[in-house]
């Protein structure tokens, strides 16, 4: 099974103020939906709760060692071997880490793919994404946005492989 985490972070790997994204970039949105949808997604319980409600056509999966107020739908598991392990079971291809910066730092050294969306900005972020060591990735793809009417930062997807 292929691990893979998909983020978007700023020029300093901010990725959240307060428990919510520090931007509103609809493009990345629609990015992160089109490449985990039909894919389980692994969270934390702060992720989950900024959410607000789980994200459909994915099988989410919180982890947490607190109660979790979730749907059934939602499967709450107290450890990321756990939540791994469940989706391996589910005859998953690839399964998304999708946050927060916890479960970012503690599964970097088992990620296959990256995704990221670089936000050309620095944000007075309070959450991480954590230090990536280049040498250990190649990039596979990018593809670079500006600024428009819909979009306050410029950005830039890029896909990594792990070498």
């Amino acid at each position: 099974m292929k691990i893979s985490a998909i983020v978007a972070m700023d020029s300093q790997n901010g990725i959240g103020v307060n428990n919510q994204l520090p931007w509103h970039l609809p493009n990345d949105l629609k990015f992160f939906k089109s490449v985990t949808m039909g894919k389980p997604i692994v969270m934390g319980r702060k992720t989950y709760e900024s959410l607000g409600r789980p994200l459909p056509g994915r099988l989410n999966v919180v982890i947490s060692s607190q109660q979790v107020a979730a749907p059934e739908s939602v499967v709450v598991l107290k450890s990321i071997e756990a939540a791994l392990a469940y989706v391996a079971q589910q005859g998953t291809e690839e399964v998304f880490i999708i946050g927060g910066g916890q479960i970012f730092a503690a599964t970097l050294p088992i990620l296959n793919t990256l995704y990221i969306t670089e936000v050309h900005t620095t944000v007075a972020a309070d959450i991480f994404f954590p230090e990536i060591s280049m040498e250990d990735w190649s990039l596979d793809w990018e593809e670079a946005h500006p600024t428009d009417e819909e979009h306050q930062f410029a950005y830039t997807f890029k896909k990594y492989l792990r070498k």
